[in-house]
């Protein structure tokens, strides 16, 4: 073959390439220089309970069917691949699977890897079809199934199956989810779901958002219009303009709608909780104690460096347990991270004033039991509620938008209280859930204010300046 021919093999063979990747619409998702970072970032996840809180026309839906696909087919560009694969997606009803889920993967499956398509009711290829599975070409050389469900249906249809992944296009009831974490277990499979918030503070709040159970195979992401860069953005303002704050919250930034505001909206849990890194011994600043015996008593240890930033490097939340259990954690944990002691070994901290009250039950305060134990508590806190909030909030934004704190992820006490802080009636916050927050607060209220930014002078004020350096003997040139 003589070098004109190789050339024009190799266009042809180009050519075809590109034909083809023109017609196979999974291809060209986020192949292109534009890319949906947030969906790549789900796509990436490796852990096994995912989901997105999206708006509507955030590019949520998108992703959880590539996802099916990636995996019916054994294409996933992120995860180990596997032929076989038996997966479901799980839609709100029938109607909602064929106008949403089902014409999602539909779009993203090619003809030619489809073996088979077995109908709920209609027609192959109709519209108004319902799609019962599709058997999918794995490139492995099995065959893989996505199964359609319908909420509507009752748990009782979701039963007996072992699967290798769950979609969940919208929030499903909370038995339906729980018979479907069954039907990964055996293969250990993966659940994700794609939804908007619009039920306010249900078991997805619970579950996954504030991940009360501390499962650590659980992650989330929000997903909002600027998130997707394919949306118009003259259509998103138009739409924007069209909607109340509530209705903004949920469909356009995918927050949870409930009755009452966040204290801390300002929390983000991508942004101020980070991997724990070994801090240097002259970071180490003092622990601070929310006492409780019943209820929580919450302790963190904080840390700052150099530029002011505080980090929160350990945490102990324990109820029930008296006070000797409660020092012996404390000084195991300090132990446990090389915390500084004074020259007799006794910790140091900060408590809430409480604590030097004594009652009828006990001729001895908290404080003073805390000081028998080898723990001086410093109960000269400033407890002011309002004050001390918006200090919390000038360490979550800080000077230029720049946070100045950071929670180790460890903490999840901390970060769980952050998320679920709500104001309640007569401009207070709810009094419930708040332990950690009360003694983050007493330790931020002992750093020095944030400093307001100088402004740069204008040419006025500066001649102004030189003026008054030359009348007072100065040398102001």
């Amino acid at each position: 073959m003589g070098e004109r021919e190789t050339i024009r093999r190799i266009l042809e063979i180009e050519a075809e390439q590109r034909r083809r990747a023109e017609e196979d619409p999974l291809a060209r998702y986020n192949a292109g220089r534009i890319k949906h970072k947030k969906q790549i970032a789900f796509h990436r996840c490796k852990k096994r309970n995912r989901w997105v809180f999206g708006g509507n026309r955030s590019g949520k839906t998108e992703c959880g069917a590539v996802e099916c696909v990636y995996m019916a087919r054994g294409v996933h560009p992120y995860r180990k691949n596997r032929k076989d694969v038996f997966g479901w997606v799980v839609s709100l009803s029938q109607q909602v699977q064929r106008d949403v889920a089902q014409k999602k993967i539909l779009h993203y499956l090619a003809p030619e890897w489809i073996e088979d398509v077995t109908m709920l009711s209609g027609k192959k290829g109709s519209p108004s079809g319902i799609i019962d599975q599709i058997r999918v070409r794995n490139v492995f050389g099995g065959i893989s199934v996505i199964g359609f469900k319908s909420c509507d249906q009752g748990r009782e249809k979701f039963q007996g199956a072992s699967l290798d992944f769950v979609w969940f296009d919208e929030e499903p009831p909370r038995d339906v989810y729980e018979e479907c974490r069954m039907r990964v277990l055996d293969r250990a499979g993966d659940i994700f779901g794609t939804m908007t918030p619009l039920k306010g503070l249900t078991f997805v709040y619970d579950e996954i958002y504030m991940n009360r159970r501390g499962d650590p195979e659980v992650w989330y992401e929000f997903m909002e219009w600027a998130d997707n860069p394919y949306l118009d953005r003259r259509a998103a303002a138009q739409m924007a303009q069209a909607m109340d704050e509530k209705s903004l919250a949920s469909r356009r930034f995918g927050r949870f709608a409930v009755g009452e505001g966040l204290v801390y909206p300002e929390f983000d849990e991508r942004v101020h909780v980070i991997p724990p890194f070994a801090i240097p011994a002259d970071w180490q600043d003092t622990i601070s104690i929310d006492p409780g015996l019943h209820n929580p008593l919450s302790a963190h240890w904080y840390c700052a460096d150099y530029d002011g930033n505080v980090y929160v490097v350990a945490e102990h939340y324990e109820a029930g347990r008296d006070i000797d259990h409660h020092a012996r954690r404390l000084r195991e944990i300090s132990a446990a991270i090389g915390w500084h002691t004074d020259g007799k070994g006794r910790l140091r901290a900060l408590i809430d004033p409480a604590a030097s009250q004594r009652t009828l039950a006990s001729s001895k305060s908290v404080s003073e039991l805390f000081c028998e134990r080898d723990i001086l508590v410093d109960t000269n806190v400033d407890k002011d509620l309002f004050a001390g909030i918006a200090q919390v909030k000038s360490y979550l934004c800080g000077a230029e938008g720049r946070p100045r704190l950071y929670i180790f992820e460890g903490c999840t006490n901390l970060v769980r209280e952050f998320k679920g802080y709500f104001w309640g009636t007569g401009d207070l916050p709810k009094k419930k859930d708040d332990h950690a927050l009360d003694e983050l607060r007493y330790y931020l209220m002992t750093r020095p204010r944030a400093a307001l930014p100088e402004r740069a002078q204008t040419a006025v004020q500066k001649d102004k300046a030189r003026l008054l350096r030359r009348l007072r003997g100065g040398r102001g040139r």
